[in-house]
């Protein structure tokens, strides 16, 4: 389990979200932390888990402008 800390790329956190999941191996969990301001990325921030053949665990507010997203390889 890897935590990645995307906060400082605001919101154009996506494409580097893409490219850390596709490093990763089957089997193997990320946590993803980043800026959600107006809640559309939380929408697009699954589907870059579902697109990539990943099972998204949990995805929850973490405070009042961040999102975290723990997403599975399967």
């Amino acid at each position: 389990m890897k935590r990645y800390d995307l906060r400082h790329l605001k919101t154009e956190f996506e494409p580097r979200m893409k490219e850390i999941l596709d490093e990763h191996k089957a089997g193997e969990v990320a946590i993803f932390l980043f800026e959600i301001g107006d809640f559309s990325p939380v929408q697009r921030s699954a589907d870059i888990v579902k697109e990539a053949g990943y099972e998204l665990l949990n995805s929850l507010k973490f405070n009042e402008v961040d999102w975290t997203v723990v997403a599975k390889k399967d």
